[in-house]
């Protein structure tokens, strides 16, 4: 430690000059080096105050560049939310358009559509088939109507309504009652009417939509009809026959329904109304025939009885009843009463009484029968009614009710064998009450003679 002093002093005192030679130096430089940084500062400086005004230059360009383009974007936002306004707007014209146009084509189509089914069911086809082909490309779904469609639509209107006020005679070609086709006269009465004239047949013919021909009907018309079409088409008349129903009338024609086929609608109750029916008109008959021949010159018998008994020739009275040829209760009781003359007032009276009541049952025979025959045949009509109404239903449950005609075989039992209980109950009770008067009107008869008889003997016996 002594000599570490000594050494640090003479290091310091020998370095003294070498140090501030270095500090000159160093100062100098650094003088220099300052006055360097000086100048290239204000170079800088001066550098920067010029990129600072053109930066500021550049800053309000870009300011203003940046003003006209918020100006520009502000009017173009106007511009697009005028245009979009605007497209709105015709987009909603457009959609407008397009729906009158759709319309405008629906309807067409649906007046070529109205159009071909009536031309369809046109007579006139049968002649003019092409005019359904003309319809073909306007009833396509996709394509849009022009003005040659509706040139054509009105076209064919126009001309259907020409020929429904037409009448036509000429040449035709129809199927016949056989089933081949044969040319002949045809005679169309607008859309109502058409006739043919063939080898001397004339009859209806029928338009079937399915082939677009006339079909002859199956059943010529009466020979009245025949022969006032062919007065007509010989231009002897003015008057034919139309039938304004569009054929309905004409088919009854064809399928009218006979009693054969009533009957066989009617189901298995029909029989025994029928039965019941023939029985009790048996019965009616042979009814009718007896009351009339019972009933048979009662008043001209009873004077020739009075003649006779007035000069007392009772045994030409028995004679004269008993050889009459046409003899009824009314004769059988005068017999009775004649045979017992000389019995008292009382025992005669009851003796003719009893014989009034022993012809009583061959007067009324049969007509209890036929009261309870008239009153069944009702009671089995409305048991077929009862059965074919649970047939119908049971189709109904099976089938639903989609086709009514499954229904029609039960609802035509259910109506027919009430209609045939109804017709056959009717006349019998109509009959049982005309045949019960004519019975008591005898039976009347029978006790007015009888009395009379009882006079005459008494007067007999106390003159």
């Amino acid at each position: 430690m002594k000599y570490c002093l000594p050494v640090v002093i003479w290091i310091l005192f020998t370095a003294v000059p070498f140090y501030g030679e270095d500090m000159r130096s160093a100062s100098k430089k650094a003088r220099l080096d300052y006055e360097k940084s000086i100048a290239e500062s204000k170079a800088s400086k001066k550098h920067i105050l010029t990129d600072q005004k053109s930066l500021e230059k550049e800053i309000a360009f870009l300011e203003s560049e940046v003003k006209t383009l918020n100006n520009d974007i502000n009017s173009m936002q106007k511009q697009f939310k005028r245009l979009r306004e605007e497209e709105i707007k015709l987009s909603r014209q457009k959609s407008e358009d397009e729906m009158q146009m759709g319309e405008l084509a629906g309807t067409v189509r649906i007046i070529a559509r109205d159009i071909d089914n009536t031309l369809r069911h046109s007579q006139f086809t049968s002649s003019y088939p092409e005019r359904l082909e003309k319809l073909k490309p306007i009833l396509k779904k996709g394509r849009f109507p022009g003005m040659d469609d509706l040139k054509t639509i009105t076209y064919l209107f126009f001309d259907e309504i020409e020929k429904d006020g037409e009448v036509v005679l000429k040449k035709g070609n129809f199927i016949d009652r056989t089933g081949m086709e044969k040319e002949a006269d045809i005679l169309t009465i607008g859309k109502f009417m058409a006739f043919y004239r063939s080898n001397k047949e004339i009859g209806f013919l029928r338009y079937s939509e399915g082939s677009h021909k006339l079909y002859a009907l199956s059943v010529l018309p009466s020979w009245i009809v025949r022969r006032g079409i062919k007065k007509y088409i010989n231009g002897k008349t003015d008057d034919i026959y139309i039938d304004f129903s569009g054929g309905a009338a004409l088919k009854q024609i064809i399928h009218k329904s006979t009693l054969t086929d009533q009957i066989r609608k009617g189901g298995p109750i029909v029989w025994p109304i029928l039965g019941i029916g023939l029985a009790a008109f048996i019965m009616i008959i042979e009814r009718m025939v007896s009351l009339r021949r019972f009933h048979t010159r009662t008043d001209i018998v009873m004077g020739k009885v009075n003649d006779l008994a007035s000069r007392g020739k009772w045994d030409e009275c028995l004679k004269f009843l008993n050889s009459d040829k046409k003899r009824g209760p009314v004769h059988n009781v005068l017999v009775a009463g004649l045979k017992n003359k000389g019995e008292d007032r009382e025992i005669f009276e009851s003796i003719l009484q009893e014989s009034i009541l022993k012809e009583l049952p061959g007067i009324e025979r049969f007509l209890p029968t036929i009261n309870i025959l008239g009153v069944i045949a009702p009671l089995l009509g409305l048991l077929g009614t009862v059965t074919g109404m649970i047939s119908t239903f049971h189709v109904i449950t099976l089938y639903g009710t989609g086709d009514p005609r499954m229904m029609s075989g039960g609802i035509s039992e259910a109506l027919v064998t009430t209609e045939f209980g109804l017709a056959i109950a009717i006349p019998i009770i109509f009959m049982h009450t005309f045949l019960s008067r004519r019975v008591e009107h005898i039976i009347g008869d029978m006790e007015e003679k009888a009395v009379a008889l009882t006079n005459i003997i008494q007067k007999e016996r106390m003159g």
